[in-house]
């Protein structure tokens, strides 16, 4: 009998070549239909596994979930951006492979950033989401994400509205 072990941990460089492959499943997945086809090209050939690296190299705070050795899906976490909002922590992106998705992985990789924020001594956690990405706007308020703010993105001259989940 095998037993494959979920761990949830900081990425390391050599994470980046799984990384990248999960953010462009997740992305293709979660916008494709919602933001424009070459924008959302754009944004996911930036991230590639040297931009990933680079990125973890540099400190910046990426957790990723493991399943068996290979990257179910990742985290990026670190102070927030919207000085309008009082919650110091900030979930700037959560995405897990599509065939990931559905499993609980997602509430657990949530959890574990949310903790991870408040190890570092931020109060409050807000995470952002696009309107029309249904999946993400259920999945934040079925985990008790309180839907506080809207703001906009723009994309190629679209204009997609944005909501924010906090927790305190």
């Amino acid at each position: 009998m095998n037993t494959l072990t979920i761990d949830i941990r900081r990425a390391e460089p050599c994470d980046a070549d799984q990384i990248a492959d999960v953010h462009l499943e997740a992305w293709r997945g979660a916008y494709s239909g919602i933001i424009p086809h070459k924008a959302l090209t754009s944004m996911i050939n930036r991230r590639g596994a040297e931009w990933w690296a680079n990125a973890i190299r540099r400190a910046a705070t990426v957790l990723v979930v493991e399943i068996g050795g290979m990257i179910a899906g990742y985290a990026t976490i670190g102070r927030n951006r919207a000085k309008e909002l009082r919650q110091q922590g900030e979930i700037y992106e959560l995405y897990l492979r599509p065939e990931y998705q559905g499993i609980g992985l997602g509430s657990r990789l949530l959890s574990a950033a949310k903790q991870k924020l408040a190890d570092h001594g931020l109060k409050g956690v807000v995470v952002w989401a696009l309107e029309d990405n249904a999946n993400a706007v259920a999945f934040y308020a079925g985990a008790g994400g309180r839907d506080i703010a809207e703001g906009i993105e723009i994309f190629d001259q679209k204009a997609l509205k944005k909501v924010a989940f906090v927790w305190e």
